[in-house]
């Protein structure tokens, strides 16, 4: 996060001037989007479109400019972040409050009639065009495609050009499918859709189906690349240079044979399938953009979320395996950090939150399978760890020391499996508040990680279980509390979730699903508390097995210590401090052994101490 604000002056004024001379008639408004054309949270430097316009470089967020405003909607995760990069000519709209618009809202009630707003339609998914739409409509505007992108061209020159890298494959022995076996359960589910064809533009779903993976976008083992399933055929539309020397080995384990297009060709390629097509159905997700959603025709488009999201979302066998074993070496690697930054802190010696986020790469790096983050660090010390997602810059590093809250929030990708894990510590005396909200959150961790529930309720239905303790005294926390997480894929993987708001893909909790568990609360400008763990959905015996829908529950797979020296111990139920104390009983029989093999006994030791009963 960049804590000095960008002067966007003379950017709007293009910007605007742009505008003014578009086409038959200027346009009143410009939206400018996260890109979500790929439904990928980060994205590549390229397609950073909204940070370049406006300062703010949040992964979520809107920007809209008219003639005399320019507005940026984001949600509760990055208000405090907004509010540091956007600079005077912006508005913060803080999306999520009952008093703040939504954007459509905004537009409706403040352009003139008949005024245009554009958007480029490659960007901006079929979900979110069509409600902007329909309100607009209402007070005679209208929503434009704008093809060629206004910020592209004010960019210039200096806008950084599309990634383009090496695709790897992924081996069955990690990936526990073959694209074969995948690709016949997409037919069958076209079959019953009465559909001759899958459009599949989800980075993370390609990945997946076709057993690849990539580094176009930091973090995300993913490539830029469109892909079209028929009965007869793989149509994979990507740059073919970037191709792996063994793809065509690869085809061959797999048991399929894969035509390549050019990424650009997707438009014509989509074109001709709906040419003199009266019967079978096009299947697209709405998450899709508005631009490949309209290229095919309204009776003929199927649109529903694609059967791959939820195939992906479900771990086969080998996927759980691997998900298991990385987040143990994954564990290991956290002890490792949190006795050295404690040894660090305790002898006097510097650290401060580059330097340790460099330093836990530094121990992950050196175990099995290790590929790389699977999110920037969130290193934050003091009121660092209020901003939800902040993440350490020069700007703003702040020593780790025995005076303030410290809270880390990383992850990994391992060919075998993906790690997102936050914990909280106090090096020194925490004071009594701040023992009391991490006490507070701790509770809902537990309450939600032991609750039973039945099969594919929506995860919306358990949100209020991590936030009661909270609510018990007027606190809050301004994001969701839990996501899917991808294998050796994105670190937030839909289409389900646990938060206050209805996912719209959501199919209901699974068994083999796995999702975060993270409650938090943070005391602006001050300290930040998270706590957040990995958790297998498994099954569940009950009583009445819900009239036979089935019962499930959560295991966690995450291990590493959850400090107890910040807990308020009177304000644990006795069946809370057993779950604790069983969960570090866990961690202590299953990475006390690695460590003894290891002969760490500084990392031992410190594990020892902090999986102590309370």
């Amino acid at each position: 996060m960049r804590i000095i604000m960008k002067d966007t002056t003379e950017i709007l004024k293009k910007l605007r001037q742009l505008m003014q001379s578009h086409g038959p008639s200027p346009l009143a408004a410009y939206i400018v989007p996260s890109d979500d054309a790929h439904q990928s949270e980060y994205i590549c430097q390229h397609d950073e479109r909204r940070a370049f316009v406006s300062g703010f470089d949040g992964s979520a967020g809107t920007a809209v400019i008219t003639a005399d405003k320019a507005l940026l909607w984001t949600d509760g995760r990055y208000y405090q972040q907004a509010l540091k990069q956007l600079d005077s000519n912006w508005e913060l709209m803080k999306d999520g409050l009952p008093t703040t618009p939504s954007v459509a809202s905004w537009l409706a009630c403040n352009l003139a009639k008949d005024s245009k707003v554009g958007v480029d339609p490659k960007l901006f998914s079929y979900r979110l065009w069509k409600p902007i739409e329909k309100e607009l409509s209402g007070a005679d505007c209208c929503l434009i495609p704008v093809e060629e992108n206004l910020v592209d061209i004010v960019w210039g020159e200096e806008q950084p050009k599309q990634t383009s890298n090496p695709i790897i494959t992924l081996d069955t022995t990690f990936a526990g499918m073959t694209v074969s076996d995948k690709w016949a359960n997409v037919k069958e589910k076209l079959t019953e859709k009465k559909a001759q064809a899958l459009v599949v533009s989800a980075l993370d779903e390609i990945a997946w189906f076709l057993n690849l993976r990539g580094s176009d976008i930091d973090y995300n083992p993913v490539f830029f690349a469109y892909l079209i399933i028929t009965h007869e055929k793989l149509m994979f539309f990507v740059d073919s240079a970037k191709l792996p020397s063994d793809f065509k080995q690869h085809q061959s384990s797999n048991g399929v044979e894969i035509s390549i297009y050019s990424y650009s060709a997707i438009g014509v390629v989509l074109g001709r399938l709906t040419e003199n097509n009266a019967e079978s159905k096009i299947w697209i997700s709405p998450g899709s953009s508005y631009y490949l959603n309209a290229l095919i025709p309204k009776k003929i488009r199927h649109q529903e979320i694609t059967p791959i999201a939820l195939a992906k979302a479900i771990k086969n066998p080998i996927e759980v395996e691997g998900f298991i074993n990385s987040h143990i070496r994954d564990g290991v690697a956290l002890c490792q950090y949190f006795a050295w930054l404690e040894q660090m802190i305790a002898q006097k010696q510097p650290v401060d939150e580059i330097s340790g986020a460099t330093k836990l790469e530094e121990f992950r790096s050196k175990k099995e399978h290790f590929m790389g983050l699977s999110f920037p660090t969130i290193s934050s010390s003091g009121p660092n760890g209020s901003v939800i997602h902040y993440h350490p810059a020069q700007e703003t590093n702040r020593p780790i020391n025995d005076k303030e809250v410290y809270l880390c929030d990383s992850g990994a990708q391992y060919r075998d499996g993906t790690t997102d894990v936050t914990r909280t510590w106090h090096f020194g005396e925490p004071t009594d508040f701040q023992m009391e909200t991490y006490t507070r959150v701790l509770k809902g961790q537990l309450a939600l990680g032991a609750t039973v529930f039945p099969k594919k309720v929506k995860g919306q239905v358990l949100d209020t279980l991590a936030r009661k303790a909270l609510w018990d005294v007027g606190l809050d926390y301004g994001h969701g509390t839990g996501h899917g997480v991808g294998h050796f894929l994105n670190v937030h993987e839909g289409p389900m979730g646990v938060g206050i708001r209805l996912m719209p893909d959501d199919p209901g909790l699974q068994e083999n699903m796995f999702i975060s568990n993270e409650p938090g609360y943070y005391q602006d400008g001050e300290f930040g508390i998270r706590i957040e763990d990995i958790v297998q959905i498994v099954p569940a015996t009950t009583k009445h097995d819900f009239n036979g829908r089935g019962a499930l529950t959560f295991k966690t797979i995450t291990l590493a210590p959850k400090q107890t020296k910040m807990i308020k111990k009177e304000l644990l139920l006795p069946e809370e401090k057993k779950l604790l104390n069983d969960y570090h009983r866990l961690v202590w029989d299953t990475l006390s052994p690695i460590l003894k093999k290891e002969d760490d006994k500084l990392t031992l030791a410190w594990l020892e101490r902090e999986t102590k009963e309370i």
